[in-house]
C-alpha cells in the first residue's frame, strides 16, 4: 500500500495548527513540518502530533520552501497543507482509491472565508492541487504551481481556509508580487495576483492599472484565473466609480464571461449602485438588473467555476427579493426571499418578517 505524508511550512501558526492536525492525521501516514521562524508555540503543538520537524531560513520564497519540506518526506504520495486549512469532509480512503486510479495530481477543494467591503464574511470555492508523487515539485515564489506533466483531476477532499480573514498577509504577498513582476512586466498571471491583492485590501486605486494591464494582457482562453481578474475588475471600477469603464468591459465579456453566475452577480450589482448614483443618465440599465439576477439563478452554483458560494443560488435569491421589494411587488419578493432563506441566507429572514 502507497505511504502518504502531510507536508507543511509553518510560521507562527499557534492560533490553527493544531486544528489543522487534529484533523489531518487520520488522512496520512506521517507528518512533516518544516518551520520558517516560529517564535510562539507553533512546534510544541507540531511535537503533539509527532510530527518529522525541520527548519527553513526564509527567504521570501514559497516555492523554496516548499520544495525543502518535500524533500524531508519519506512516502510515496504527499498531501501539501496550510495551517490554516481544516478539513471539512474526505478521508484516507479517498485518498488511496485516487491513487489507485493511476498518475494524476490531485485537486482538492477550498472554501476560503473573507470579508466583502461591507464587513459581510463570504465565502468561495477554489481548487488547488495538492496531492502528487513523491519527486514532485514547485514553481514561482508566490501562488507557487506545481510541475508536472501528469493530468490534474478532482480529489474527494474539502477543506475550509480561513487565512484571508486574517491581517497582514496582504502585504507580505504584496511584497513579493511586486518584485516578481519588476522581472515579468507583462506577465497576466503575475498582474492578476497584484491586482487581486491590492483589491482585496480595499486598495482600489493603487489597483485599477494593474487590473487594466492584465485585461490588456490576458488570453480569451485557456487561463483559469481570466474570470476571476475580469469579475474582480469589474467591482474595482465599482468602487472608483468609473461607470462608463465597467458599461465597457461587462460588454465585452458577455461572450467570454457569459457562462459564469460570478459574472452576472458582478453585473447586476454594478447596474444597480450605477442606476442609483444617475437615474436619469443610466435608467436604460434598470431592466438589466433583474436580468441579471435571473440569470445567475440560472446557471445555479457551480463549483468548478471557483466563484463566490450563492452567488448563483441565495445572494442571487435575495437580491432578486430585494428588487421586487422595491418595486412594490410583494408576492415576488417573498417569493424569492424565501428561495434566499431556504438556502441559509438569514438576512432573508427580516426581510420576509418586514414584509409579512
Amino acid at each position: 500500500m502507497k505511504t502518504i505524508g502531510l507536508v507543511m511550512i509553518v510560521k507562527n501558526e499557534e492560533r490553527c495548527l493544531e486544528k489543522c492536525l487534529s484533523q489531518a492525521q487520520k488522512l496520512v501516514d506521517e507528518i512533516y513540518i518544516t518551520d520558517t521562524g516560529s517564535t510562539d508555540n507553533t512546534l510544541a503543538i507540531a511535537e503533539k502530533f509527532h510530527a518529522h520537524i525541520s527548519t527553513y531560513e526564509w527567504n521570501q520564497d514559497f516555492s523554496a520552501a516548499r520544495n525543502f519540506s518535500l524533500a524531508q518526506s519519506d512516502c510515496d504520495w504527499n498531501l501539501v497543507l496550510d495551517a490554516d486549512e481544516y478539513l471539512v469532509s474526505g478521508k484516507k480512503e479517498d485518498i488511496l482509491q485516487f491513487i489507485e486510479k493511476g498518475n494524476y495530481i490531485g485537486a482538492l477543494q477550498r472554501q476560503d472565508s473573507y470579508k466583502e467591503a461591507n464587513g459581510e464574511v463570504s465565502r468561495s470555492y477554489s481548487y488547488i492541487t495538492r496531492l502528487f508523487p513523491k519527486g514532485t515539485r514547485y514553481e514561482g515564489r508566490i501562488h507557487e504551481q506545481v510541475i508536472s506533466a501528469l493530468p490534474i483531476a478532482p480529489l474527494s477532499l474539502v477543506f475550509a481556509h480561513d487565512g484571508y480573514l486574517q491581517d497582514g498577509k496582504g502585504e507580505r504577498n504584496l511584497e513579493i508580487l511586486l518584485d516578481e513582476l519588476e522581472g515579468k512586466p507583462e506577465d497576466p498571471y503575475i498582474l492578476y495576483q497584484v491586482s487581486r491583492t491590492l483589491w482585496l485590501m480595499k486598495d482600489f486605486d493603487r489597483a485599477d492599472p494593474y487590473f487594466e494591464k492584465f485585461y490588456r494582457l490576458v488570453s480569451d482562453s485557456g487561463t483559469g484565473y481570466r474570470t476571476s481578474g475580469v469579475v474582480s475588475y469589474i467591482y474595482n471600477l465599482l468602487e472608483l466609480k468609473k461607470y462608463e469603464t465597467g458599461f465597457q468591459v461587462i460588454e465585452k465579456e458577455r461572450t467570454k464571461s457569459g457562462g459564469y453566475a460570478d459574472y452576472h452577480f458582478a453585473c447586476g450589482t454594478f447596474y444597480t449602485q450605477a442606476v442609483f448614483s444617475d437615474v436619469q443618465r443610466y435608467i436604460q440599465y434598470l431592466p438589466e438588473i433583474e436580468r441579471s439576477y435571473l440569470r445567475c439563478l440560472e446557471i445555479g452554483e457551480v463549483p468548478e467555476h471557483e466563484g463566490v458560494i450563492g452567488n448563483g443560488s441565495f445572494k442571487a435569491a435575495y437580491n432578486l427579493g430585494v428588487w421586487f421589494e422595491v418595486n412594490g411587488k410583494k408576492t415576488e419578493a417573498l417569493s424569492y426571499y424565501q428561495m434566499a432563506l431556504d438556502g441559509g441566507f438569514r438576512l432573508a429572514a427580516d426581510r420576509i418578517k418586514n414584509l409579512i
